[in-house]
């Protein structure tokens, strides 16, 4: 019979026993070692049914295949666009992956994506030398156009998401406004200048209070929502009419 150590939204230690016996399966950021099931690193365990996942609470973003990141021009080649992704690596976006359009070689691919856009992208492969590709096909994969972007922890953007997208469903909701999370902690949001405000504070008091048990209902009571969350939305990556402003917001 197995035996569960720790409770859900536990902070945990490396080699922190997390569970006894073969009912529990071991998940992301966890090990077993013999009948025990042990905490990889420091975060926060996620009890899923069986299986036990450890959240980190820190460390950089690591490019993982079919994550959907925002990312920024940083240069233009002849071939294509490579991009800063909030990490220790760059990565590239070839021009076949960019559009189906017939492009020209010489044309001018700053028409498409230039330097200082940000852009949401899907990773698609990364090597064992991290070399990282891109697309941009795909629903919702595209350039965005004004609104403000903020960075995050990355380790809490599950958080922020919620199961399902619930978490970032009702701030959407509350607010009016429209926003993308990124993977790697860059968060994109547009609405009116007040609206925004509110949706980046509930976000900042998310990553802030992620360990704690309720935050769901202290998100929802702080943005004053009495509405059901329901169902996600399926377009994920909506963005907003083009304005001319958009700044990276650190506070």
């Amino acid at each position: 019979m197995g035996k569960l150590i720790i409770q859900d939204k536990t902070i945990v230690v490396p080699g922190e026993t997390l569970a006894e016996g073969m009912d529990y399966l071991p998940g992301a950021g966890t090990y077993r070692l013999g009948d025990k099931i042990l905490a990889e690193k420091v975060g926060l365990i996620n009890i899923d049914g069986r299986a036990l996942k450890l959240i980190p609470l820190s460390g950089r973003y690591a490019p993982k295949r079919n994550d959907v990141i925002i990312c920024k021009v940083i240069d233009v080649t002849f071939s294509g666009w490579r991009f800063e992704t909030n990490s220790a690596y760059s990565a590239m976006l070839s021009v076949k992956d960019a559009t189906s359009d017939y492009i020209a070689r010489g044309a001018d691919l700053t028409s498409y994506f230039d330097i200082g856009d940000y852009v949401v992208a899907k990773i698609t492969n990364v090597t064992s030398q991290k070399l990282v590709d891109l697309t941009t096909k795909g629903l919702g994969l595209k350039r965005l156009r004004g609104g403000r972007m903020i960075k995050v922890n990355s380790q809490k953007v599950p958080r922020i998401i919620g199961k399902q997208g619930s978490m970032v469903t009702m701030i959407k909701k509350a607010t009016n406004c429209n926003i993308v999370v990124g993977q790697n902690g860059l968060i994109w949001l547009s609405g009116e200048p007040k609206d925004e405000v509110t949706a980046v504070s509930a976000i900042r008091m998310i990553e802030a209070n992620s360990h704690i048990k309720g935050l769901t209902d202290k998100v929802k009571e702080y943005l004053g929502f009495t509405g059901e969350v329901g169902e996600p939305e399926h377009k994920e990556y909506e963005h907003s009419q083009n304005v001319d402003n958009q700044n990276v917001d650190n506070n």
